[in-house]
């Protein structure tokens, strides 16, 4: 039987030490590895893995193209999720480090907090309380 186990995401970026500067101002990660071209980069996580690839590198993996982000421009059908205890605190260090205001902090029906900003890029980024069991 095949076994599948979700590895990492991997965010196209325009400039790959640009985007790990700003997650590490924004959001408090850490980088884990940025290879020397400045081409990729990871950041530490936990269990999983954000990685940043430049467009160059996604151009030549992907024959068919892509959406590039643009930060002025509609975001992509995708968001990443950061989950904190303090969605407030974590929405200003964001929108201090040059995020986007999307949507401020608000409790949801099923119990989180969510608050959501995009990334330099465009990308949109979940920031979050721990989901409530039900």
């Amino acid at each position: 039987m095949l076994v599948m186990k979700f590895g990492y995401t991997i965010l196209y970026v325009q400039d790959v030490p640009h985007a790990v500067a700003f997650y590490e101002d924004a959001f408090g990660l850490s980088r884990a590895f940025v290879h020397e071209a400045g081409m990729y980069a990871e950041m530490d996580t936990g269990s999983t893995t954000l990685a940043f690839v430049a467009y160059g590198i996604a151009r030549t993996n992907l024959p068919c193209g892509f959406h590039e982000n643009n930060p002025q421009g509609k975001p992509g059908g995708f968001e990443i999720a950061f989950v904190t205890d303090d969605v407030e605190a974590a929405w200003k260090r964001a929108l201090d480090a040059g995020a986007t205001a999307v949507s401020p902090p608000a409790p949801k029906p099923w119990g989180q907090i969510v608050a959501f900003v995009r990334d330099r890029d465009g990308i949109i980024i979940e920031l979050c309380t721990p989901s409530v069991p039900s």
